[in-house]
């Protein structure tokens, strides 16, 4: 009888430890989304050049962090969601390999002074650059984030990142260009 006592305490403490990582996990994402949700869309919609996909990647990414306790603590979250993030979009991306015709706008009004017809000159040069182009323009241009804090968060070369953007801006120099 003792020993069934002394089982049943440790399974209800056990639960009870349970549902307290639970509820800390919960509370962790709850703060991780409210601090960076809305950058990690914005990085997520400048890779996959869809609203609709952007919310999936995000949606499955903190889902799959709330089901799953992490393995070791996170010491960086926001670079932590945002390789998460990338690796989504990029999964999804070779899921979708078909090209997409994108009628909806990927840029939010950031620049300030562009007229309609700049935005939309601005939007097809964009979605006419490779994921990975536009992921360093992203990260470069509109999160302000330097060279080597974008090869950082990427897992690539500095040399690779500035090529990259090298190549995105001459492309789009030669798409938006008087003779582009």
């Amino acid at each position: 009888m003792i020993h069934t006592k002394t089982w049943d305490s440790r399974v209800s403490v056990s639960e009870e430890m349970r549902e307290d990582a639970a509820a800390d996990r919960r509370r962790f994402l709850a703060g991780v989304y409210r601090e960076s949700g809305a950058q990690l869309y914005r990085y997520a919609l400048m890779i996959l050049a869809h609203r609709g996909d952007a919310e999936d990647v995000l949606q499955q990414v903190f889902a799959a962090a709330l089901g799953k306790a992490p393995r070791r603590e996170i010491a960086d979250p926001a670079a932590y969601f945002r390789t998460a993030v990338r690796n989504a979009a990029y999964s999804l991306l070779r899921q979708r390999r078909t090209a997409r015709a994108a009628e909806e706008l990927i840029l939010e009004p950031v620049a300030g002074g562009c007229s309609p017809l700049e935005q939309a000159a601005l939007e097809q040069a964009l979605k006419a650059l490779p994921p990975e182009q536009r992921e360093v323009v992203h990260l470069h241009v509109y999160e302000g984030m330097t060279f080597q804090e974008v090869a950082n968060a990427t897992g690539e070369s500095i040399n690779t990142v500035s090529a990259r953007y090298r190549y995105a801006v001459d492309k789009m120099r030669r798409l938006l260009g008087p003779t582009g």
